[in-house]
């Protein structure tokens, strides 16, 4: 693992009068340390660095963890994560607001008597900007879910289901070197593309329907998301011009991310286009969110966006969509990579309408 992190969470410290931070969220655990399993904290100081887990993890971590002391605990996970506090002498401790479980805070607080333990922080900022190694597991994680769709058009058909669909394309994304699926697969069909989360249920796909694919594949801890619709047949002509605005819609997107741009801006320019087409309001949701450790991270391009201007090596999803209750809709999105002047799609497979048999 790299000692740059260190060092950065060190900086966060340093800045806001802390000797320590502990760590609980599994996502920053493996961040900062490499390690990748539960049941563990981290007790990060100025000069030190400490992981403790028990003994089902202390070999691995010891493998997984190289910058870190490896504690065993015996007695108790965070009864032992308060002991490692006092042993480095600190004094001002903070710990993650937005993720530590309430419980744990409390112990804590209890066993850390004498200590200052009430400075929350938000370590996931950290995580905006990746390195050339988590691009790199995240580039395969994206070839995969384009060889899990290239093989979905060689096997989808009307009269399966929408769970038989699902089931075989995360199998496939098993199958070349996914660890699992980054989140739950979304397969809506028909009327159900009106539901932009609509995961499968055992809904037949029917012929003339159009078909919304949502899915990513872990590697290496990393995630990819994308989301391609097609239709089962011929499609309508309101399904061609719906189509269409979204496609076209989703390349202004890709047109619009660049280095220096808001996170705003950019779904501000996709919704004014959908406007054009009398679709805006039928869009919902944010353009676009981050990933990497976990499949929604900041920074995000939506109305709310806290994002002033994206940096080359933020990951983003450019995802518009259309969903009509009581007719259905359709979403494009890819996993696009901010680059040094511009953007690149990390996700490559097909965009134009497929009409699935229609020769």
């Amino acid at each position: 693992m790299k000692e740059s992190r260190l060092q950065a969470l060190r900086a966060v410290l340093a800045e806001k009068g802390l000797d320590a931070v502990i760590i609980t969220k599994y996502v920053n655990l493996h961040y900062f340390s490499g390690f990748r399993g539960d049941d563990t904290t981290l007790v990060i100081g100025m000069n030190d660095a400490m992981l403790i887990t028990d003994s089902r993890y202390t070999e691995q971590a010891g493998q997984q963890a190289p910058l870190f002391e490896i504690v065993e605990q015996k007695d108790g996970l965070l009864s032992k994560t308060a002991e490692c506090v006092k042993k480095i002498g600190a004094k001002k401790v903070g710990f993650e607001g937005n993720a530590i479980i309430y419980d744990y805070y409390a112990k804590l607080g209890e066993l850390l008597d004498g200590c200052e333990f009430n400075t929350p922080l938000k370590l996931d900022t950290l995580r905006q900007i990746k390195d050339a190694e988590e691009i790199a597991n995240i580039r395969k994680a994206c070839e995969i879910v384009d060889i899990a769709f290239a093989d979905m058009l060689t096997y989808i058909r009307p009269g399966m289901t929408e769970v038989q669909a699902a089931a075989h394309l995360e199998n496939c994304m098993r199958e070349n070197g996914s660890e699992g699926p980054s989140f739950t697969t979304i397969m809506a069909s028909g009327v159900r593309g009106s539901l932009p989360h609509g995961i499968a249920t055992d809904k037949v796909i029917n012929e003339g329907e159009f078909v919304t694919m949502d899915f990513g594949a872990f590697f290496g801890g990393y995630a990819s998301d994308i989301t391609r619709t097609i239709c089962m047949g011929k499609a309508d002509e309101k399904q061609r011009k719906i189509y269409k605005a979204v496609l076209e819609s989703q390349l202004l997107g890709l047109s619009k991310i660049k280095p220096g741009v808001s996170g705003k801006s950019v779904h501000e320019a996709v919704q004014a286009n959908l406007a054009k087409y009398d679709l805006a309001q039928y869009f919902g949701h944010g353009l676009g969110h981050s990933l990497g450790l976990e499949i929604h991270e900041e920074p995000r391009l939506s109305l709310k966006s806290t994002c002033e201007a994206l940096q080359p090596g933020m990951l983003v999803t450019d995802e518009p969509g259309v969903y009509l209750p009581g007719w259905g809709g359709l979403r494009i999105e890819d996993t696009v990579l901010v680059t040094e002047t511009g953007c690149e799609p990390l996700t490559k497979a097909p965009k134009e309408l497929i009409e699935l048999g229609v020769r």
